[in-house]
């Protein structure tokens, strides 16, 4: 018995019970490919499950406000992939009359879909030989074919996908794309494998040569940049919430916040910068004080520390939003939080 038929009898009785494994739709495939990258399985779940019921066809998401598809992501990070999510559904339904493509080249052309999206989409949806490669994929490979090379180095997506493609088998290749990355998220996984009922134990290169908890190698991280975030909640004795979205660039881009003023250090008092800031939002005279313990906010390559302050005064210039409709705004999970407590909290602000 070949090493591929091991693995697939070995998924068929220990998959998990998801819902898009229960469908060839392309669009179901999609967003939860989409969902599911860099995102626990528990934890997306319920958006899959939120999306589908909220929007059952591309077309529907299609007709979605982008506000609305930023509010469902919330909490998930990763906001350009919503922003890309919804961009490609607009195409696919106005431009394709709701048809996904079914061959890998043309997948990846649209937006948001790279080399692993289009190759789960082709594969589970539509039966085409096309390899998968994620981070689970990655570690089953270098243990089981005793592969070295750092698989966050620049040879190593060609490498890994050249290996991937030779074991794939032509019949039913989406399964067995499910099942290599089933095998890494549920056995081979990065700590203490369970090795002694791996399915593919004797052939397993790794494990042989008792180097599996030397594989996969990774060259040494990202070096984390610090931020400080220092928010300006203004406060004039009404219950609105003065929010504005974010134009810059990079994280929580469209989302929606409390002005900013973001600093080099830490700060115990308000500096000169606050003033300049608050200043282009009220003319009246302000009273600053800090409202909340700082707090440090992690994403892959950044790490935020956030702090609120309360600016009390009149006349501001800037949106001011009723309880019912700040609620329906996107905003990062920190002010999310924020909000989440201030509501139930007796006092104005915390």
């Amino acid at each position: 018995m070949s090493w591929q038929k091991q693995l697939l009898d070995w998924y068929e009785v220990y998959k998990r019970d998801f819902p898009w494994r229960k469908t060839k739709d392309p669009y179901h495939i999609w967003l939860s490919e989409v969902i599911m990258q860099q995102t626990r399985t528990q934890q997306g779940l319920p958006y899959y499950r939120a999306f589908v019921e909220t929007y059952p066809t591309v077309h529907d998401l299609a007709a979605a406000p982008e506000e609305a598809v930023l509010k469902l992501w919330q909490g998930l990070g990763y906001y350009s992939r919503a922003r890309n999510l919804h961009a490609t559904a607009r195409y696919i339904s106005r431009e394709l009359g709701g048809l996904f493509p079914s061959d890998f080249d043309t997948l990846k052309t649209l937006k948001g879909v790279g080399d692993y999206t289009a190759s789960a989409i082709a594969s589970i949806a539509f039966g085409v030989k096309q390899a998968v490669v994620d981070g689970n994929v990655y570690r089953v490979y270098a243990r089981f074919f005793g592969i070295d090379l750092p698989i966050n180095s620049s040879p190593a997506f060609k490498h890994f996908k050249e290996i991937a493609q030779k074991a794939l088998p032509s019949s039913d290749p989406g399964t067995f794309n499910q099942a290599v990355m089933e095998l890494g998220a549920l056995q081979c996984v990065p700590q203490q494998p369970e090795c002694s009922i791996c399915p593919l134990q004797s052939a397993c290169k790794a494990y042989a040569l008792q180097q599996v908890a030397q594989l996969p190698i990774k060259e040494r991280k990202i070096k984390i940049k610090k931020r400080f975030f220092h928010y300006l909640v203004f406060d004039s004795g009404d219950k609105k919430k003065y929010l504005q979205q974010r134009t810059a660039k990079g994280i929580w881009h469209k989302l929606y916040e409390f002005p900013l003023v973001e600093a080099n250090r830490t700060l115990k008092n308000p500096s000169k910068k606050f003033n300049k800031v608050i200043q282009l939002f009220t003319k009246a005279p302000f009273l600053v004080r800090q409202i909340a313990p700082a707090q440090l906010h992690k994403l892959s390559h950044q790490h935020i520390e956030i702090s609120f302050w309360e600016v009390k005064a009149t006349d501001i210039q800037i949106d001011g939003y009723e309880p019912r409709q700040w609620r329906q705004l996107p905003v990062p999970v920190p002010i999310a939080n924020f909000l989440k407590k201030n509501e139930t909290s007796k006092n104005s602000y915390i």
